[in-house]
């Protein structure tokens, strides 16, 4: 693909993408309010666009990633925005978690100017994006993913077209509350396992061989919290934000989802208590500082058998 891909927003996870596209061979114009995350993709021989009006003007697909509804609605619709700039036929995909029925609008203003929207999520972890093996949930017309599969090759490693545009947001939330809420199950076990004076590393093994096993739990939790890393791949902050999400979807579709209620106010409760910025496996540090329990942790090295 020779065009060029606008990209606007180089935070923990747009960065490593647009680095992959990057050297990959793709031609990128990029843009972010850190400078510095800029200047590293300039590094790699992408273009610094000066504002998202010259993005959208020079490129025919415009990526976004983003951290909410507020930041994509200002970026595709104000009036220096990807809309009112960006020619008929241009793309615009946009792979931040927000809510499906703001992605609902944009495509259809989007509509209203000759343009496309494709949702494109991602799923996995900021390290699975640092190796380029990012998963992909994508609504969009059989022709437009056509078009961003060779971008999204280049990103990661499971793409899946879920359908129209709009589905792969709802996959998302789907995947985040079952994701966040095994955080909460987990931390609460392991909480609890502390009380119980049990092993750690012995408790893992019992869960990790039986139907309590769970991805968090063998994936994400040995490699961040229990190894006393809770730096964020992916923040309690932005739990938060698709746990809010997820329940007002819920509340709007009419389904009762009680669990997701509780969750959403545990992670308040550890986001009151200034622990919003750190990953959320941390989650089961917060729920043993509250309990006043030792935090749990695996030696040093030690990996799931």
């Amino acid at each position: 693909m020779t065009s060029k891909i606008g990209f606007i927003g180089l935070g923990r996870m747009g960065r490593p993408m647009a680095s992959n596209l990057r050297k990959k061979g793709f031609e990128l114009v990029v843009h972010d309010i850190d400078r510095q995350a800029v200047n590293a993709l300039v590094a790699l021989g992408a273009k610094a666009g000066a504002s998202i009006a010259d993005i959208a003007r020079e490129c025919r697909i415009v990526i976004t990633m983003l951290p909410t509804n507020l930041e994509v609605e200002a970026v595709a619709l104000g009036p220096d925005g990807i809309f009112a700039n960006a020619a008929p036929g241009t793309i615009l995909m946009d792979m931040s978690t927000i809510d499906p029925l703001a992605t609902d609008r944009l495509s259809a203003e989007a509509g209203r100017h000759g343009m496309t929207v494709v949702d494109a999520p991602v799923g996995r972890l900021a390290e699975h994006a640092d190796r380029g093996e990012s998963l992909f949930m994508v609504g969009a017309s059989e022709a437009d993913f056509a078009t961003v599969k060779p971008l999204l090759e280049a990103m990661g490693t499971a793409i899946y077209h879920c359908g129209p545009v709009g589905t792969g947001g709802r996959t998302k939330l789907v995947n985040n509350y079952v994701a966040v809420t095994l955080c909460q199950v987990n931390g609460e076990a392991l909480a609890l396992s502390q009380r119980f004076g049990l092993d750690i590393t012995r408790t893992l093994q019992v869960l990790y061989g039986t139907s309590a096993s769970n991805g968090q739990l063998r994936m994400n939790f040995p490699n961040k919290v229990l190894a006393g890393d809770t730096s964020p791949g992916f923040t309690i902050d932005l739990a938060h934000k698709d746990m809010s999400l997820v329940v007002a979807a819920a509340h709007a579709a009419r389904v009762p989802m009680p669990v997701a209620a509780a969750v959403h106010e545990s992670f308040s409760q550890a986001r009151a208590a200034e622990f919003g910025r750190i990953d959320f496996s941390g989650i089961a540090d917060v729920i043993c500082e509250i309990a006043k329990i030792d935090k749990p942790r695996v030696p040093e090295g030690w990996k799931p058998a």
